[in-house]
């Protein structure tokens, strides 16, 4: 069954005009990260990955990330699109928490540009934001996206949406 799209309303985007393969852009929106009441990241140098049916998924830089935070985990993926993923874990304080974000070591050649970045799962985080609007996370445990008021729907890993 396809889902029925939402029309977007001014400034904003529906998912469902994303492309697929996915698209690679630039964005200079403000991204927060906040764990345990520490600010992990702050970024507007992200790049973000647009895909049919996806909120977007935001990359930030390495070093706009508080990185002595992180440390990798044994946890991999594979993307159809970007290649392998590695995954990280966070820990401060007594809070630590697997697999909460993830990247490209040697992603494939059309999205070279977020190698090294880190994609974070806003549902692992005590709250994630997009030029100060606090994120909504992607429905479903294996999906990134970051939803915002502009983005519309709807949006893959909600209910029903398997078959899509």
């Amino acid at each position: 069954m396809t889902p029925k799209r939402i029309a977007p309303g001014p400034g904003q985007e529906s998912v469902w005009d994303y492309p697929r393969p996915p698209r690679i852009e630039p964005t200079r929106k403000i991204l927060q990260v906040v764990f345990n009441g520490v600010l992990i990241a702050n970024t507007n140098r992200a790049l973000r990955v647009l895909e049919t049916s996806h909120p977007p998924v935001y990359y930030l830089p390495p070093a706009d990330i508080q990185m002595q935070y992180l440390s990798p985990t044994t946890g991999r993926s594979l993307c159809e699109w970007k290649g392998q993923a590695w995954y990280y874990s966070v820990t401060v304080g007594n809070d630590r928490d697997l697999n909460v974000a993830w990247c490209y070591p040697e992603p494939t050649a059309g999205f070279a540009s977020i190698k090294g970045y880190l994609a974070f799962y806003a549902q692992r985080m005590d709250s994630c934001y997009v030029d100060g609007e606090r994120v909504t996370p992607q429905p479903g445990d294996f999906y990134g996206g970051w939803i915002t008021r502009d983005i519309v729907g709807p949006f893959k890993g909600e209910p029903g949406s398997q078959g899509w």
